[in-house]
């Protein structure tokens, strides 16, 4: 049985280890607080079916929950927009944010259980950064994550990934992914 004071997650433990020495030679960080590392990983579905019926942002959130590991919070709509019959307050998705252990459990899952899983893959796009640091990517059906049981699923949803990072430029951000083994396109 595992002690929760000592269980340190895969991943977290190949940083201290390995990337971050790795990281430090590449870049000739001069201080170890100048080296990259994971800020927080936010998890997002939209459930754009949820004007017409609300229990499928139910479902999105107990999906959500189960492959987090961690309670997802519902998102609801600011201010209502006529044309797509979307009022104020009106529940649209849900989200969850990953932060310490968690965070690098989900990468760890993501990176070897997950994207494997889905069909017709070959490597995650390798310009989804927004210039400062921040990788965002999108996954067509949530059923690739082992916890969802895809007999009870009635509808497949997609979902944004956003892995936040404290690296400065894209460059270290992509070398810092790349350590984790983040199948990028050739």
């Amino acid at each position: 049985m595992l002690d929760a004071a000592t269980y340190t997650p895969r991943f977290k433990a190949d940083y201290k280890n390995r990337i971050r020495a790795a990281l430090k030679e590449e870049f000739g960080y001069k201080n170890d607080m100048m080296i990259p590392r994971l800020d927080k990983i936010v998890l997002n579905m939209g459930v754009g079916e949820a004007v017409k019926d609300t229990k499928k942002v139910k479902s999105a959130q107990a999906d959500l929950t189960l492959i987090a590991g961690q309670q997802a919070v519902i998102t609801k709509a600011k201010n209502s927009i006529a044309g797509f019959r979307v009022r104020e307050e009106m529940p649209l998705g849900t989200k969850v944010t990953l932060r310490g252990d968690r965070m690098y459990e989900f990468l760890d899952r993501l990176i070897t259980v997950a994207l494997p899983r889905v069909r017709d893959f070959r490597g995650v796009k390798g310009n989804s950064f927004d210039g400062r640091g921040n990788y965002a990517m999108g996954l067509k059906e949530h059923i690739v994550f082992p916890e969802i049981d895809f007999d009870k699923v009635d509808e497949v949803l997609g979902m944004d990934i956003i892995i936040c990072t404290t690296a400065k430029t894209d460059a270290e951000a992509k070398a810092l992914l790349k350590q984790f083994n983040m199948p990028f396109m050739a």
